[in-house]
Protein backbone atom coordinates (compact mmCIF):
# COMPACT_ATOMS: atom_id res chain seq x y z
CA UNK A 1 0.00 0.00 0.00
CA UNK A 2 1.07 3.53 -1.00
CA UNK A 3 0.92 6.74 1.44
CA UNK A 4 -0.98 9.55 0.77
CA UNK A 5 1.64 11.85 1.49
CA UNK A 6 3.99 10.58 -1.31
CA UNK A 7 1.74 12.16 -3.64
CA UNK A 8 3.19 15.88 -4.92
CA UNK A 9 0.79 18.20 -3.47
CA UNK A 10 0.24 20.09 -7.00
CA UNK A 11 -2.07 17.03 -7.43
CA UNK A 12 -3.72 17.56 -3.95
CA UNK A 13 -7.21 19.46 -4.41
CA UNK A 14 -11.18 18.85 -5.42
CA UNK A 15 -10.58 20.34 -8.42
CA UNK A 16 -7.44 18.65 -9.59
CA UNK A 17 -7.78 15.54 -8.23
CA UNK A 18 -11.56 15.40 -10.47
CA UNK A 19 -9.66 16.47 -13.29
CA UNK A 20 -6.89 13.37 -12.63
CA UNK A 21 -9.99 10.72 -11.76
CA UNK A 22 -10.74 11.57 -15.21
CA UNK A 23 -7.85 9.71 -16.47
CA UNK A 24 -8.86 6.44 -14.67
CA UNK A 25 -12.46 6.74 -15.32
CA UNK A 26 -12.05 7.47 -19.15
CA UNK A 27 -9.58 4.53 -19.08
CA UNK A 28 -11.96 2.06 -17.81
CA UNK A 29 -14.48 3.20 -20.08
CA UNK A 30 -12.74 2.82 -22.75
CA UNK A 31 -10.44 -0.24 -22.78
CA UNK A 32 -13.42 -1.60 -20.04
CA UNK A 33 -9.80 -2.70 -17.38
CA UNK A 34 -8.22 -0.37 -14.62
CA UNK A 35 -5.83 1.60 -15.35
CA UNK A 36 -4.35 1.04 -11.62
CA UNK A 37 -4.61 -0.73 -8.55
CA UNK A 38 -7.57 0.58 -6.58
CA UNK A 39 -7.20 2.02 -3.03
CA UNK A 40 -9.72 4.11 -2.15
CA UNK A 41 -7.22 7.06 -3.64
CA UNK A 42 -6.95 7.76 -6.88
CA UNK A 43 -4.34 10.21 -7.37
CA UNK A 44 -2.33 7.99 -4.99
CA UNK A 45 -3.21 5.40 -6.71
CA UNK A 46 -1.83 6.90 -10.75
CA UNK A 47 0.96 8.18 -8.91
CA UNK A 48 2.16 4.81 -7.77
CA UNK A 49 1.12 2.90 -10.94
CA UNK A 50 4.13 0.69 -12.00
CA UNK A 51 3.43 2.71 -15.60
CA UNK A 52 4.57 5.59 -16.66
CA UNK A 53 1.09 7.51 -16.89
CA UNK A 54 0.45 11.21 -18.88
CA UNK A 55 -1.64 13.27 -19.56
CA UNK A 56 -2.76 16.52 -21.24
CA UNK A 57 -5.54 19.33 -21.47
CA UNK A 58 -7.52 20.49 -24.85
CA UNK A 59 -5.60 23.87 -24.93
CA UNK A 60 -4.46 25.28 -28.21
CA UNK A 61 -1.17 24.41 -27.28
CA UNK A 62 -2.10 21.34 -24.88
CA UNK A 63 0.06 21.15 -21.86
CA UNK A 64 0.57 17.93 -19.42
CA UNK A 65 -1.45 18.54 -16.41
CA UNK A 66 -0.56 15.01 -15.20
CA UNK A 67 2.75 12.62 -15.23
CA UNK A 68 3.43 10.15 -12.94
CA UNK A 69 6.31 9.54 -10.59
CA UNK A 70 7.14 6.76 -13.88
CA UNK A 71 6.52 9.10 -16.02
CA UNK A 72 8.93 11.72 -14.31
CA UNK A 73 11.15 9.73 -14.37
CA UNK A 74 11.47 9.02 -18.03
CA UNK A 75 10.86 12.52 -18.75
CA UNK A 76 13.94 12.99 -16.45
CA UNK A 77 12.09 16.04 -15.02
CA UNK A 78 10.51 17.15 -11.55
CA UNK A 79 6.80 17.42 -11.35
CA UNK A 80 6.73 21.14 -11.30
CA UNK A 81 8.74 21.41 -14.55
CA UNK A 82 6.42 18.28 -15.95
CA UNK A 83 3.06 20.23 -15.49
CA UNK A 84 2.36 22.54 -17.09
CA UNK A 85 4.81 21.97 -20.02
CA UNK A 86 3.23 21.39 -23.98
CA UNK A 87 3.31 18.45 -24.90
CA UNK A 88 4.23 18.59 -28.01
CA UNK A 89 7.96 19.28 -26.83
CA UNK A 90 8.09 15.77 -25.45
CA UNK A 91 8.48 15.11 -28.82
CA UNK A 92 11.73 16.56 -30.76
CA UNK A 93 10.48 19.04 -33.67
CA UNK A 94 10.81 16.19 -36.63
CA UNK A 95 8.78 13.79 -35.03
CA UNK A 96 6.13 16.29 -33.88
CA UNK A 97 4.68 15.70 -37.20
CA UNK A 98 4.08 11.72 -36.39
CA UNK A 99 2.95 12.79 -32.61
CA UNK A 100 -0.30 15.01 -34.35
CA UNK A 101 -1.40 12.62 -36.31
CA UNK A 102 -0.86 9.62 -33.36
CA UNK A 103 -3.27 12.58 -31.15
CA UNK A 104 -5.99 12.84 -34.54
CA UNK A 105 -6.07 8.80 -34.84
CA UNK A 106 -7.02 8.90 -30.92
CA UNK A 107 -9.05 11.69 -31.52
CA UNK A 108 -10.77 9.59 -34.38
CA UNK A 109 -11.51 6.19 -32.60
CA UNK A 110 -11.45 7.17 -29.04
CA UNK A 111 -7.89 5.31 -28.26
CA UNK A 112 -5.33 3.23 -29.45
CA UNK A 113 -3.01 0.60 -27.47
CA UNK A 114 -0.28 0.17 -30.41
CA UNK A 115 1.55 3.41 -30.52
CA UNK A 116 5.64 3.31 -30.27
CA UNK A 117 7.12 6.40 -31.12
CA UNK A 118 10.68 8.27 -29.85
CA UNK A 119 10.61 10.69 -26.85
CA UNK A 120 12.77 13.18 -25.71
CA UNK A 121 13.85 13.91 -21.77
CA UNK A 122 14.43 17.10 -20.48
CA UNK A 123 18.38 16.29 -20.39
CA UNK A 124 17.79 16.12 -24.21
CA UNK A 125 18.06 12.38 -23.85
CA UNK A 126 15.50 10.00 -26.79
CA UNK A 127 14.04 7.21 -25.28
CA UNK A 128 11.73 4.91 -27.54
CA UNK A 129 8.31 4.42 -25.66
CA UNK A 130 6.64 1.07 -27.46
CA UNK A 131 2.56 -0.18 -27.61
CA UNK A 132 1.62 2.78 -25.90
CA UNK A 133 -2.20 3.28 -25.45
CA UNK A 134 -3.41 6.56 -25.54
CA UNK A 135 -6.64 7.64 -24.98
CA UNK A 136 -9.55 10.46 -24.99
CA UNK A 137 -10.41 12.19 -21.92
CA UNK A 138 -14.25 12.56 -21.15
CA UNK A 139 -15.85 13.92 -17.61
CA UNK A 140 -19.04 12.40 -16.54
CA UNK A 141 -20.72 14.61 -18.78
CA UNK A 142 -18.98 13.52 -21.79
CA UNK A 143 -17.09 16.60 -22.32
CA UNK A 144 -13.68 16.19 -23.97
CA UNK A 145 -11.08 17.11 -21.56
CA UNK A 146 -8.01 15.97 -23.02
CA UNK A 147 -6.20 12.82 -24.37
CA UNK A 148 -3.58 10.52 -21.81
CA UNK A 149 -0.90 7.58 -22.47
CA UNK A 150 0.41 4.70 -20.65
CA UNK A 151 3.68 3.13 -21.17
CA UNK A 152 6.25 0.77 -19.79
CA UNK A 153 9.77 1.62 -20.41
Amino acid sequence: MHSAKSVPLIFRGAEVERRIAVIASSFEQLLHRSLAEATGDIVADLWHAPAAIVAHGIEADPVFFFGNRRALEAFESDVTSFVGMPSRLSAEAPLREERQALLDRVSASGFISDYSGLRIAASGRRFRIERAIVWNLFDSDGARQGQAATFTL
